[in-house]
């Protein structure tokens, strides 16, 4: 099996333990994994700083683009990026997508892989929703994306935070067709 491209997009929601969480999954995926590049928010920066008290998003294998380069593979369909994973997506980001607004890198790469019919996971983060936000998840799935709330599940009985925040993760790689061992119910 050839291994899969993918974009991986980190936001300034809440929830920077979502985003480590999947890059640490992902980095560990092996032969999966053919590229992978790295897109941080400046917000995304400082939540993972505030919420997690550390600078490690620094520290994984990716290639890291910054959010004005246009010049990155995945800016083009050509290059061929089989999926991105927002995680976790501000409202914003949602909206800039939902509207096709392409006014960085992120949301440049997320029209890319709509366009190209490619998998496009946003992993929704805030809460409660204002229409707006329903409207916008609405418009996203309709072009294709597929809307991944950052609801964790309770039923594996996750031991603490990062397990917790896999629960949803572990969605979002199955979504994205990745072989993982992750909680299955019934196993």
């Amino acid at each position: 099996m050839s291994g899969k491209k993918v974009v991986i997009a980190v936001t300034g929601a809440s929830g920077a333990i979502y985003a480590k969480v999947l890059l640490d999954k992902i980095a560990g995926l092996g032969q999966q994994v053919e590229e992978a590049g790295l897109i941080m928010s400046d917000n995304a920066r400082t939540v993972w700083e505030y919420e997690l008290s550390n600078r490690s998003y620094a520290d994984y294998p990716f290639t890291v683009y910054d959010k004005n380069d246009f010049n990155a593979p995945f800016a083009s369909g050509s290059a061929r990026f089989d999926t991105m994973i927002v995680a976790p997506c501000s409202m914003g980001t949602l909206a800039r997508i939902a509207t096709g607004v392409s006014n960085d890198l992120l949301t440049r790469a997320a029209d890319v892989i709509l366009k190209e019919r490619r998998k496009l996971i946003l992993v929704v983060r805030d809460t409660p929703f204002s229409l707006i936000h329903i409207n916008n998840m609405k418009t996203v799935a309709e072009a294709g994306g597929i809307i991944c709330p950052a609801n964790p599940s309770f039923y594996s009985k996750p031991s603490g935070f990062e397990a917790l925040a896999a629960t949803v993760i572990d969605r979002a790689l199955d979504l994205a067709g990745f072989e993982q061992a992750s909680f299955r119910w019934g196993a």
